[in-house]
């Protein structure tokens, strides 16, 4: 193994080359993701087999730990090479250990991306001195385990693909079309149309959203082949064109991922989303890609929940729900851990207590 020289040009073009184009790769692997987590450090392992050529490389984000001297090593859907080429998967972990010691990690974390179901690299990963969590409850993770995908595309044309989806979503398709929808791919210049919905829909579904500026460092950082901003406009004659739905969108490794999507409150009749989808399909299918990953279903075994919904729109389009094993932890500092581990939790119980108080005095204030 060896450890990445962030001043040789050279070598970090072949990591990239390497991390970009391995079926196993991830946007989140790639060298440019640390220009969007620009708040965390980084490093990187490479692993090569007999011939010097690069076989497996593993990108660590590093978040300094305030008040404890230490930090926590995170390698996001890493390593990057086949989960089960033990030596490779082996030869990274000994230069992760390394990079543990330089930057006095109390722990680390991978989160491969194999199946729940692939039992037998789990207790792998688990003889290597991993703790992994079995079946980890939903949003307990930091990367989503239940994905909904469109699997092995590549090669297939459009109409192969559109042929496959449930003929309700064939037909929102076209009538969005009908409808006066046009799906177009921007960059940051269509920033503004798409953060307001953005709002909208965190206010909307109750969650927390991410900066405006956060969306522009994936653009920037990722470049217009592997990340684009796809906003929907109702184009109607005599008037300005209204933005009605987006999505943040990464193209990498094989795989195109719906990272983060938005609509608007009005004009939801006209069914942007479905036009939206299809279009970022088709964007897969330009550079052969052999995955399109709609991402997220949380909670999708549960018709009762609210986020059902989300399961039932990308079921639609015909794909199959992955689950993947999820988190595997490496401690290196046990007593600094419990420390850490216990302030985390103090932090989380006040936040709580405050989220519940705002709640309470703004059912008070609605109620007089």
């Amino acid at each position: 193994m060896e450890i990445i020289n962030k001043s040789d040009k050279n070598l970090l073009a072949e990591y990239e080359e390497f991390a970009s184009t391995s079926r196993y790769g991830n946007f989140m692997q790639s060298i440019n993701w640390p220009k969007v987590k620009d708040n965390w450090g980084w490093d990187a392992v490479i692993s090569r087999d007999k011939d010097g050529k690069i076989r497996g490389t593993c990108l660590c984000i590093i978040k300094k730990i305030p008040f404890f001297g230490c930090t926590f090593l995170y390698a996001p859907h890493g390593p990057c090479c086949d989960p089960a080429d033990k030596e490779t998967v082996a030869d990274l972990f000994e230069g992760v250990k390394v990079l543990a010691k330089k930057h006095k990690a109390y722990q680390f974390m991978w989160d491969p991306c194999f199946e729940e179901k692939e039992t037998e690299l789990t207790q792998m990963y688990r003889d290597m001195g991993f703790t992994h969590i079995d079946d980890a409850p939903e949003l307990s993770t930091i990367q989503a385990r239940n994905n909904y995908m469109l699997r092995n595309i590549e090669g297939k044309t459009p109409d192969d693909v559109m042929a496959t989806f449930k003929s309700d979503w064939r037909n929102r398709i076209r009538k969005a079309g009908r409808k006066g929808v046009v799906c177009k791919a921007c960059g940051k210049e269509a920033l503004d149309d798409f953060y307001p919905m953005m709002e909208a829909t965190g206010t909307r579904d109750g969650f927390s959203i991410r900066s405006k500026e956060y969306f522009a460092k994936m653009l920037d950082a990722l470049g217009e082949d592997h990340c684009r901003l796809f906003v929907c406009y109702l184009e109607q004659e005599g008037e300005k064109p209204i933005p009605v739905s987006g999505a943040l969108t990464t193209r990498y490794a094989g795989k195109t991922c719906y990272v983060y999507g938005a609509s608007s409150n009005h004009h939801r009749n006209t069914y942007p989303n479905y036009l939206m989808q299809w279009t970022m399909i088709n964007w897969a299918m330009e550079k052969n890609n052999f995955i399109y990953d709609f991402m997220g279903i949380p909670f999708y075994k549960d018709e009762t929940h609210p986020n059902y919904g989300v399961y039932k729109f990308k079921k639609g389009f015909n794909g199959e729900v992955v689950t993947y094993v999820g988190e595997f932890y490496y401690v290196f500092m046990p007593i600094r851990k419990k420390l850490v581990d216990l302030a985390q939790r103090i932090v989380e119980a006040r936040h709580m207590r405050r989220t519940k108080k705002l709640i309470e005095n703004r059912n008070t204030d609605t109620d007089a």
